[in-house]
This record gives C-alpha cells, sequence and structure tokens, in this order.
C-alpha cells in the first residue's frame, strides 16, 4: 500500500473526528503551541534589530522563517519516524494531525452561539458571543452588525479553517497542512496594521496572502456550488432565492473589494447567496477603518442568515472532502 492510500484514510479519519469531536480546547493543542512559539520567538528577535522600520521588516522575516522551520520540521519528523514504525501508526498520527488543523465543526459551534445568544438574551450576549470569533472590536455593535460579523467570520474562515488546510493536506499530507496553519496563525497573531505590527507582520501577512490564493479562490468555486443545493433548503424559504447569474454578478464585481486578495473571494459569495451587504466600516483597536462594503443590500440582515451562511459553509466542506477523496483515490488507481 502506498502513501496515497495512507493520505487517504488519515483525511478520512480526520474528518470524521472534527465532524464528531470539533476542535479540542487544550493547552498542547498544536495551534496553541505554535501560538506559543510565536510570542515566544517574537520577545526574543525583536531587541535584535533595530527599531526602524527596515530593522522590524527583518526581524519579521526571521520570525515567519524560524517559525515555519519548527512547525513543519517536528510533524514531518514524527509522522515519517511514526510510518517507518507501522503504518498504522503513522496514519493515526497523521490524522490527529490533519484533525487538529481543520475546523468546520468548531466554526459551526461558535457562529451559532452568536445567534443562540441573540436569540436567548439580547445584543449584549451576541457582542460577547461574537468577539470570541473575530478580531475588530464588538462593544459597539448594533444587532445587525453582530449578525454581519458572524456571516462574514464564517464566509471567511471557509477558507481558512476548512478548504485550505485540506488543500494543503492533499498536497503534503500533515506536514503541509501544519505550515499552513502556522502562516495563518503568524497572520492573526502579527499581520496588523498598527504601531506594533505594521513592519514587524509585513512578511507574516504577504505570505499569507501567497499561501491562500488558490485555497480562497477554490472556496468561492465550491460555495458557488454549493448555494446551487442549499438554497432549495426549508433555511432559505422566506428568502429571495439568488440565481446563479446574481451571485456571480456580486461575486465578479466585489470580490477584490478587500485590501486583502483573497478575504472579498468567499465573502462575495455569501453576500450574493443571502442577497444582504456585508463588510463596510470597522473598528480595531479603537481606530475605525473605512472599508468597501460587499453585495447589494436587497434586505436587513436577520438572525436566520448566520443559521444559513452555516449550512452554505458545510455544504462547501462536504464539496471539497468529496473533491480531495477523488483526487486521492484517482491518483491510487493511477
Amino acid at each position: 500500500m502506498n502513501i496515497v492510500y495512507y493520505r487517504l484514510l488519515a483525511l478520512v479519519l480526520a474528518g470524521i473526528l472534527d465532524q464528531i469531536f470539533g476542535d479540542p480546547r487544550v493547552a498542547w493543542h498544536p495551534i496553541c503551541l505554535i501560538g506559543n512559539l510565536i510570542s515566544w520567538t517574537e520577545k526574543w528577535t525583536r531587541p535584535l534589530f533595530p527599531r526602524s522600520k527596515g530593522g522590524e521588516r527583518a526581524a519579521g522575516i526571521y520570525l515567519v522563517i524560524f517559525v515555519l522551520l519548527i512547525a513543519t520540521a517536528v510533524p514531518l519528523a514524527i509522522t515519517l519516524g511514526l510510518y517507518r514504525l507501522h503504518p498504522a501508526a503513522g496514519v493515526l498520527t497523521e490524522s490527529l494531525l490533519l484533525y487538529f488543523t481543520f475546523a468546520a465543526r468548531s466554526l459551526e459551534r461558535e457562529s451559532m452561539a452568536v445567534s443562540d445568544a441573540l436569540e436567548s438574551s439580547g445584543g449584549d450576549a451576541g457582542r460577547k458571543a461574537v468577539s470570541m470569533i473575530v478580531g475588530r472590536d464588538t462593544e459597539k455593535l448594533t444587532e445587525a452588525g453582530v449578525i454581519k460579523a458572524a456571516v462574514e467570520t464564517v464566509a471567511e474562515n471557509t477558507s481558512d479553517g476548512v478548504i485550505a488546510p485540506i488543500f494543503y493536506a492533499l498536497i503534503g499530507g500533515a506536514p503541509c497542512a501544519c505550515f499552513y496553519k502556522a502562516v495563518n496563525t503568524m497572520d492573526s497573531m502579527v499581520g496588523y496594521k498598527n504601531d506594533s505590527y505594521r513592519y514587524y507582520g509585513t512578511a507574516a501577512a504577504r505570505l499569507d496572502d501567497l499561501v491562500n490564493l488558490i485555497p480562497a479562490r477554490l472556496s468561492a468555486i465550491l460555495m458557488m456550488a454549493a448555494h446551487a443545493v442549499v438554497k432549495k433548503s426549508r433555511k432559505w424559504q422566506g428568502v429571495q432565492r439568488r440565481s446563479f447569474t446574481d451571485v456571480w454578478r456580486i461575486y465578479r464585481r466585489d470580490c477584490h473589494a478587500h485590501a486583502s486578495p483573497n478575504s472579498a473571494q468567499t465573502e462575495s459569495i455569501m453576500a450574493g447567496a443571502l442577497g444582504v451587504q456585508l463588510a463596510g466600516d470597522a473598528s480595531y483597536f479603537g481606530v475605525v477603518h473605512h472599508k468597501p462594503t460587499i453585495g447589494d443590500d436587497l434586505r436587513p440582515v436577520e438572525r436566520e442568515d448566520i443559521a444559513r451562511a452555516v449550512m452554505l459553509m458545510k455544504a462547501t466542506a462536504i464539496l471539497g472532502w468529496l473533491l480531495a477523496l477523488i483526487i486521492l483515490v484517482t491518483f491510487a488507481i493511477i
């Protein structure tokens, strides 16, 4: 049995684990360990370089290289060693590592927690719940703002937390998926345009843009296909069902609305599918950032839109899994 069969089995097991358990909140979670490594590396690299524009950018490049070497080499050594020990040990270990990189189930739970909080306790609870899954300031968000923030997070993380890890796992198994998650984690920790990270986080932010170029667009294509299925469901009753042409028009117009070349790819599909307007101005660390809107303001957002966004994410994830399995089975046969 060759490595393609092993990777196929590991992907299947990892997907099952994700759907059953979601992302476990444990201190030894590999992504938590990567986050600790990033924080530790930042603390000792900053003093080594001048506090200048060039110096901080050089320190940020050092951070990226060092973190990626550790985050990729460790799972590579572990999986190779265990595969040599016994194939079953290698498959089980690789499936566990891959499971930690997938976030479909956790994304569903955390976004629906926002919907449940709004339904049961109102705006304050909704703002608190959404603060757990977004990076923006949430204290002054209206209920509509909370809903939009949750829907946007589901849309963006359909790529970052579902399709992109599958894509990189398909290319190089658990080590490649861990490489991607390390890049993604660095961007979420240091890729800010504020006084602390404007230059230090440049390398991490640019690399994150690069590694997401293909997965973000693949996610948009899969989400477009998924919408054709889910729009016929009961959750879409009472909402004008958008045609392929409608969604494609929004995508073509707004897919580059963000400063990031990737974020608006899935957000524009989500906005077009729901028939709502997303994005716009947002506050980060007390500073309002003026951003263009995405989608047409055909109707106000409502609480049910969070559940609709989750349904679209799950359908997109299923298509992503099926595509990956078809590719692996094809290579296995060949």
